[in-house]
């Protein structure tokens, strides 16, 4: 652990300025550092080897301690099968291992991949959580289809960057949290129905007893919820969707 690396947490616990409630169902946490990762990964044609695989508090996925060539020093999302020994590259032809990262036009069809990036040089910014992976479907000049993770199909430049690999930690969605206590230490405050609530919290409130809705469901604000679509049908990056995530 690398004390430059890391940076303490600010806790804004889930409200605002004058202390109202912000966002629901965030609280007080444990102290945690901020590790910084490295999602960009361009530091190119330097090899690097994986020191250690850790764990981090604010994220689902694990991470890797990598060390490169000239020194320096960071972190990357950990794919499934990346062990400590490795060495791992990035570069725009890089060997099919997990953990390498190159451009997605130089990926075969079927290889699992992670920390897409959506506008070239940005950086990782789909496909960061414990046990997802996204699939080349097909290549077509610099045009590359990508089945996510949602199933939806999309388009992007074929000199996108790409890590190979599943994320690891998939078996996250069997944890058993054993006491309350687990979640508010995670930050996660209890969550209550809407109907069991008072009418003026929830517009499903009130009632005498048992009570359904009543109505069309709602948020706790008055907007249409449970399957009302909510992208906008103009969006400019809808020519990109090849097949809705909604689809069958």
């Amino acid at each position: 652990m690398i004390r430059k690396l890391l940076t303490i947490k600010k806790k804004k616990s889930g409200r605002d300025s004058l202390g109202h409630i912000s966002v629901r169902h965030q609280g007080g946490q444990h102290k945690r550092f901020l590790r910084s990762i490295d999602f960009k990964r361009n530091k190119l044609d330097v090899a690097a080897k994986v020191v250690s695989i850790e764990y981090d508090p604010n994220r689902s996925a694990k991470i890797a301690f990598i060390t490169y060539q000239d020194g320096q020093k960071g972190y990357i999302l950990a794919p499934d099968k990346l062990n400590i020994g490795d060495t791992i590259i990035s570069s725009a032809k890089a060997p099919i291992k997990p953990g390498n990262t190159c451009q997605l036009k130089n990926i075969p069809a079927g290889i699992p991949l992670h920390a897409l990036e959506i506008t070239p040089g940005k950086g990782a910014q789909m496909v960061k959580s414990a046990g997802t992976a996204a699939y080349i479907d097909s290549v077509e000049g610099n045009r590359v289809q990508v089945k996510l993770p949602s199933g939806e199909i999309r388009i992007f430049a074929g000199n996108c960057l790409a890590t190979i690999g599943q994320l690891s930690n998939p078996d996250l969605i069997n944890t058993n949290y054993k006491k309350a206590g687990d979640k508010r230490r995670r930050g996660i405050r209890p969550t209550v129905r809407g109907v069991a609530q008072h009418p003026n919290s929830h517009p499903h409130g009130g009632g005498e007893g048992r009570s359904s809705i009543g109505m069309n469901p709602k948020t706790p604000w008055g907007r249409p919820a449970l399957g009302k679509k909510t992208r906008n049908k103009k969006k400019k990056s809808n020519r990109l969707i090849v097949k809705s995530r909604k689809s069958k």
